[in-house]
């Protein structure tokens, strides 16, 4: 991981804060085209919106990807606050974007949400490893960072 990703990371985690300041779960989501561009930002409005999909990887792969063409999703990066959930990993899966850069790992997000039944305690490794075309995933990545958004969100 680059000294690049890290600041595109810590930018994401940006983005989830202002999710967090605007009564949202932490989590934020940023897309990079391979020559550096930043494309689209997202950030999560699961509870302000009321829909249960409006996590940021899917917020931002719904709202801009359609006006970017493959070649351009298929050299991206998704940089993503915290580990994709199983939805959000099958959204990166079929957009086509190439690559995931993450912060805090599920393994340290779940146990801070607690039990609620709508969790799918799968690694966005496992989701993605499941497909036939190949996305990258790096993380867990400035982890600290990310988990002071977190720390106090739950419980």
């Amino acid at each position: 991981m680059t000294d690049v990703d890290l600041q595109h990371l810590r930018t994401a985690i940006a983005v989830a804060r202002r999710a967090r300041e605007r009564g949202n779960r932490p989590f934020g989501a940023l897309l990079v085209a391979a020559d550096g561009r930043v494309l689209a930002e997202a950030e999560n409005t699961q509870l302000t919106s009321g829909d249960c999909t409006g996590h940021a990887e899917l917020n931002l792969i719904r709202e801009r990807c359609a006006s970017h063409t493959r070649d351009e999703l298929a050299g991206a990066t998704l940089y993503a606050s915290g580990e994709p959930c199983a939805m959000c990993a099958g959204a990166v899966f079929w957009s086509g974007i190439g690559r995931l850069v993450f912060g805090l790992g599920s393994g340290d997000i779940y146990p801070m949400a607690g039990d609620p039944a709508e969790q799918l305690r799968l690694s966005c490794r496992d989701v993605l490893a499941s497909g036939r075309r190949a996305v990258v995933v790096q993380g867990p990545a400035l982890e600290d960072e990310a988990r002071r958004l977190f720390e106090g969100f739950f419980g």
